[in-house]
């Protein structure tokens, strides 16, 4: 038995919902933290591309049990589309294979409005959100006036909350943002429809897990995002609003953090990033548009291109840091194949000095300079490869100095989208405790 933490160690889109998707073979809860339906986890199984933005990426094993925690936040009509889409593919027959916590603050109308209204009133200084409420939502959250899911089964308190909420908000949306009032009875009757709906999967997911635990059963906690975009540790403001961490698996499920056994990180052999903010390595040129043509690097939720660049070992270095990373997974090295040359990035030039790590904090970041080191570059075809020893020998001489320069083991290495398509170094579940 082993309780692992899988987080990405980049700006998202790290390709965590393969990595999660395969080790769920081995664990028997799969546990969502953070995050809401901002994230799209793609997995590919038999040819079948599936994107799941809600939903645990271990659902796709049918016998395994997957649970949302209190740390996300949850808009009813996506989960609810979701869980439809799976059931029609045979999955999920059962309510007891889902378990959502009440707990889990819900995402509405008008923080989806408010969202979208923001970004287009900031213009060129926007954040880059996807305009799916998250943000307004976990600031209901915090500011203590959020809706529950528990809360979507009590219409009297529903309704109140909801209403209190659109006095303030349609003040805003009417008199600053000139746009049209939202209906709280209308939004109020939405909500609590979802909520029928939606009650046979609804639990408390700390005493679920606690129970599980008891039983002697492996958890496998899969967070959104990754490092760079955490509200504290992230390059913010341009960062998501929640702790993509991985000591955020602890409070965004309800477990204490002697549950947990190891973390593993999630990096791409590369680098990119969705939206605003400061991306050292970034490309803008034939290397850039290649790792953005091979690596089919579109947003699974938006379909915004991602902005692309080298390996930056200093982001890496950080995310080992601040998540107590134990071992990597590697995805997409198969898309650096037909380049001549490849970087990585070892450190920062800024005014003058070459750091490890950020210089002064986070200031400058839009300011600094990759110092890179040079590898050659391989021509193979990646896909058939089933053995570490099988890769070209320039990819293994790449592979080595990303674990020589970051000091941590690989875990996996993956050379394609597909399940098959990876080469297993390590498994955290076989470790045991």
């Amino acid at each position: 038995m082993a309780n692992v933490v899988i987080v990405g160690t980049q700006w998202g889109d790290e390709g965590k919902g393969k990595v999660v998707d395969i080790l769920s073979e081995f664990a028997d809860i799969i546990v969502r933290f953070q995050g809401g339906n901002n994230a799209g986890h793609t997995i590919v199984v038999n040819d079948e591309k599936t994107i799941l933005h809600l939903m645990p990426s271990g659902i796709l094993h049918g016998t395994k049990k997957c649970v949302i925690g209190p740390g996300v936040v949850i808009d009813p009509e996506v989960l609810w589309n979701e869980l439809t889409r799976l059931q029609q593919k045979g999955l999920l027959q059962k309510p007891e294979a889902l378990r959502v916590d009440y707990h889990a603050h819900v995402i509405t109308p008008y923080h989806k409005q408010l969202d979208h209204l923001r970004e287009a009133k900031a213009g060129a200084r926007k954040i880059g959100t996807t305009g799916r409420g998250i943000g307004p939502c976990y600031e209901d959250r915090a500011a203590r006036r959020g809706i529950r899911m528990a809360d979507l089964l009590n219409e009297t308190l529903l309704r109140r909350k909801v209403s209190e909420n659109l006095e303030v908000l349609n003040f805003l949306f009417e008199g600053y943002y000139k746009e049209n009032l939202l209906e709280p009875e209308a939004i109020s009757d939405t909500l609590l429809e979802y909520g029928q709906k939606l009650k046979p999967y609804l639990d408390d997911v700390s005493i679920f897990v606690a129970e599980q635990t008891r039983q002697g059963r492996s958890l496998l906690f899969e967070g959104a995002q990754g490092t760079m975009l955490d509200i504290d540790h992230g390059t913010y403001p341009f960062v998501t609003s929640s702790n993509t961490v991985s000591g955020a698996a602890c409070h965004g499920t309800g477990v204490g953090p002697s549950s947990i056994d190891t973390v593993i990180g999630v990096s791409k052999a590369y680098t990119t990033r969705v939206g605003m903010g400061p991306f050292p390595t970034e490309l803008d040129d034939d290397n850039g548009r290649h790792l953005q043509s091979q690596g089919g690097e579109y947003g699974s939720t938006t379909g915004r291109p991602r902005r692309c660049g080298w390996l930056d070992c200093v982001v890496l270095r950080r995310a080992i840091r601040l998540n107590g990373i134990r071992a990597l997974a590697l995805t997409k090295i198969d898309v650096l194949g037909g380049l001549d040359k490849l970087r990585i990035c070892v450190g920062y030039k800024y005014n003058g000095t070459v750091y490890p790590d950020f210089p002064l904090g986070l200031a400058g970041l839009d300011q600094v300079e990759p110092v890179y080191e040079e590898l050659d570059g391989w021509k193979e075809d990646l896909n058939d490869v089933r053995d570490f020893d099988e890769l070209p020998a320039a990819a293994k001489r790449y592979l080595d100095r990303v674990r020589d320069l970051l000091e941590v083991d690989l875990m996996m290495v993956s050379l394609g989208a597909k399940r098959g398509e990876t080469l297993m170094l390590q498994n955290p579940f076989r470790q045991g405790r």
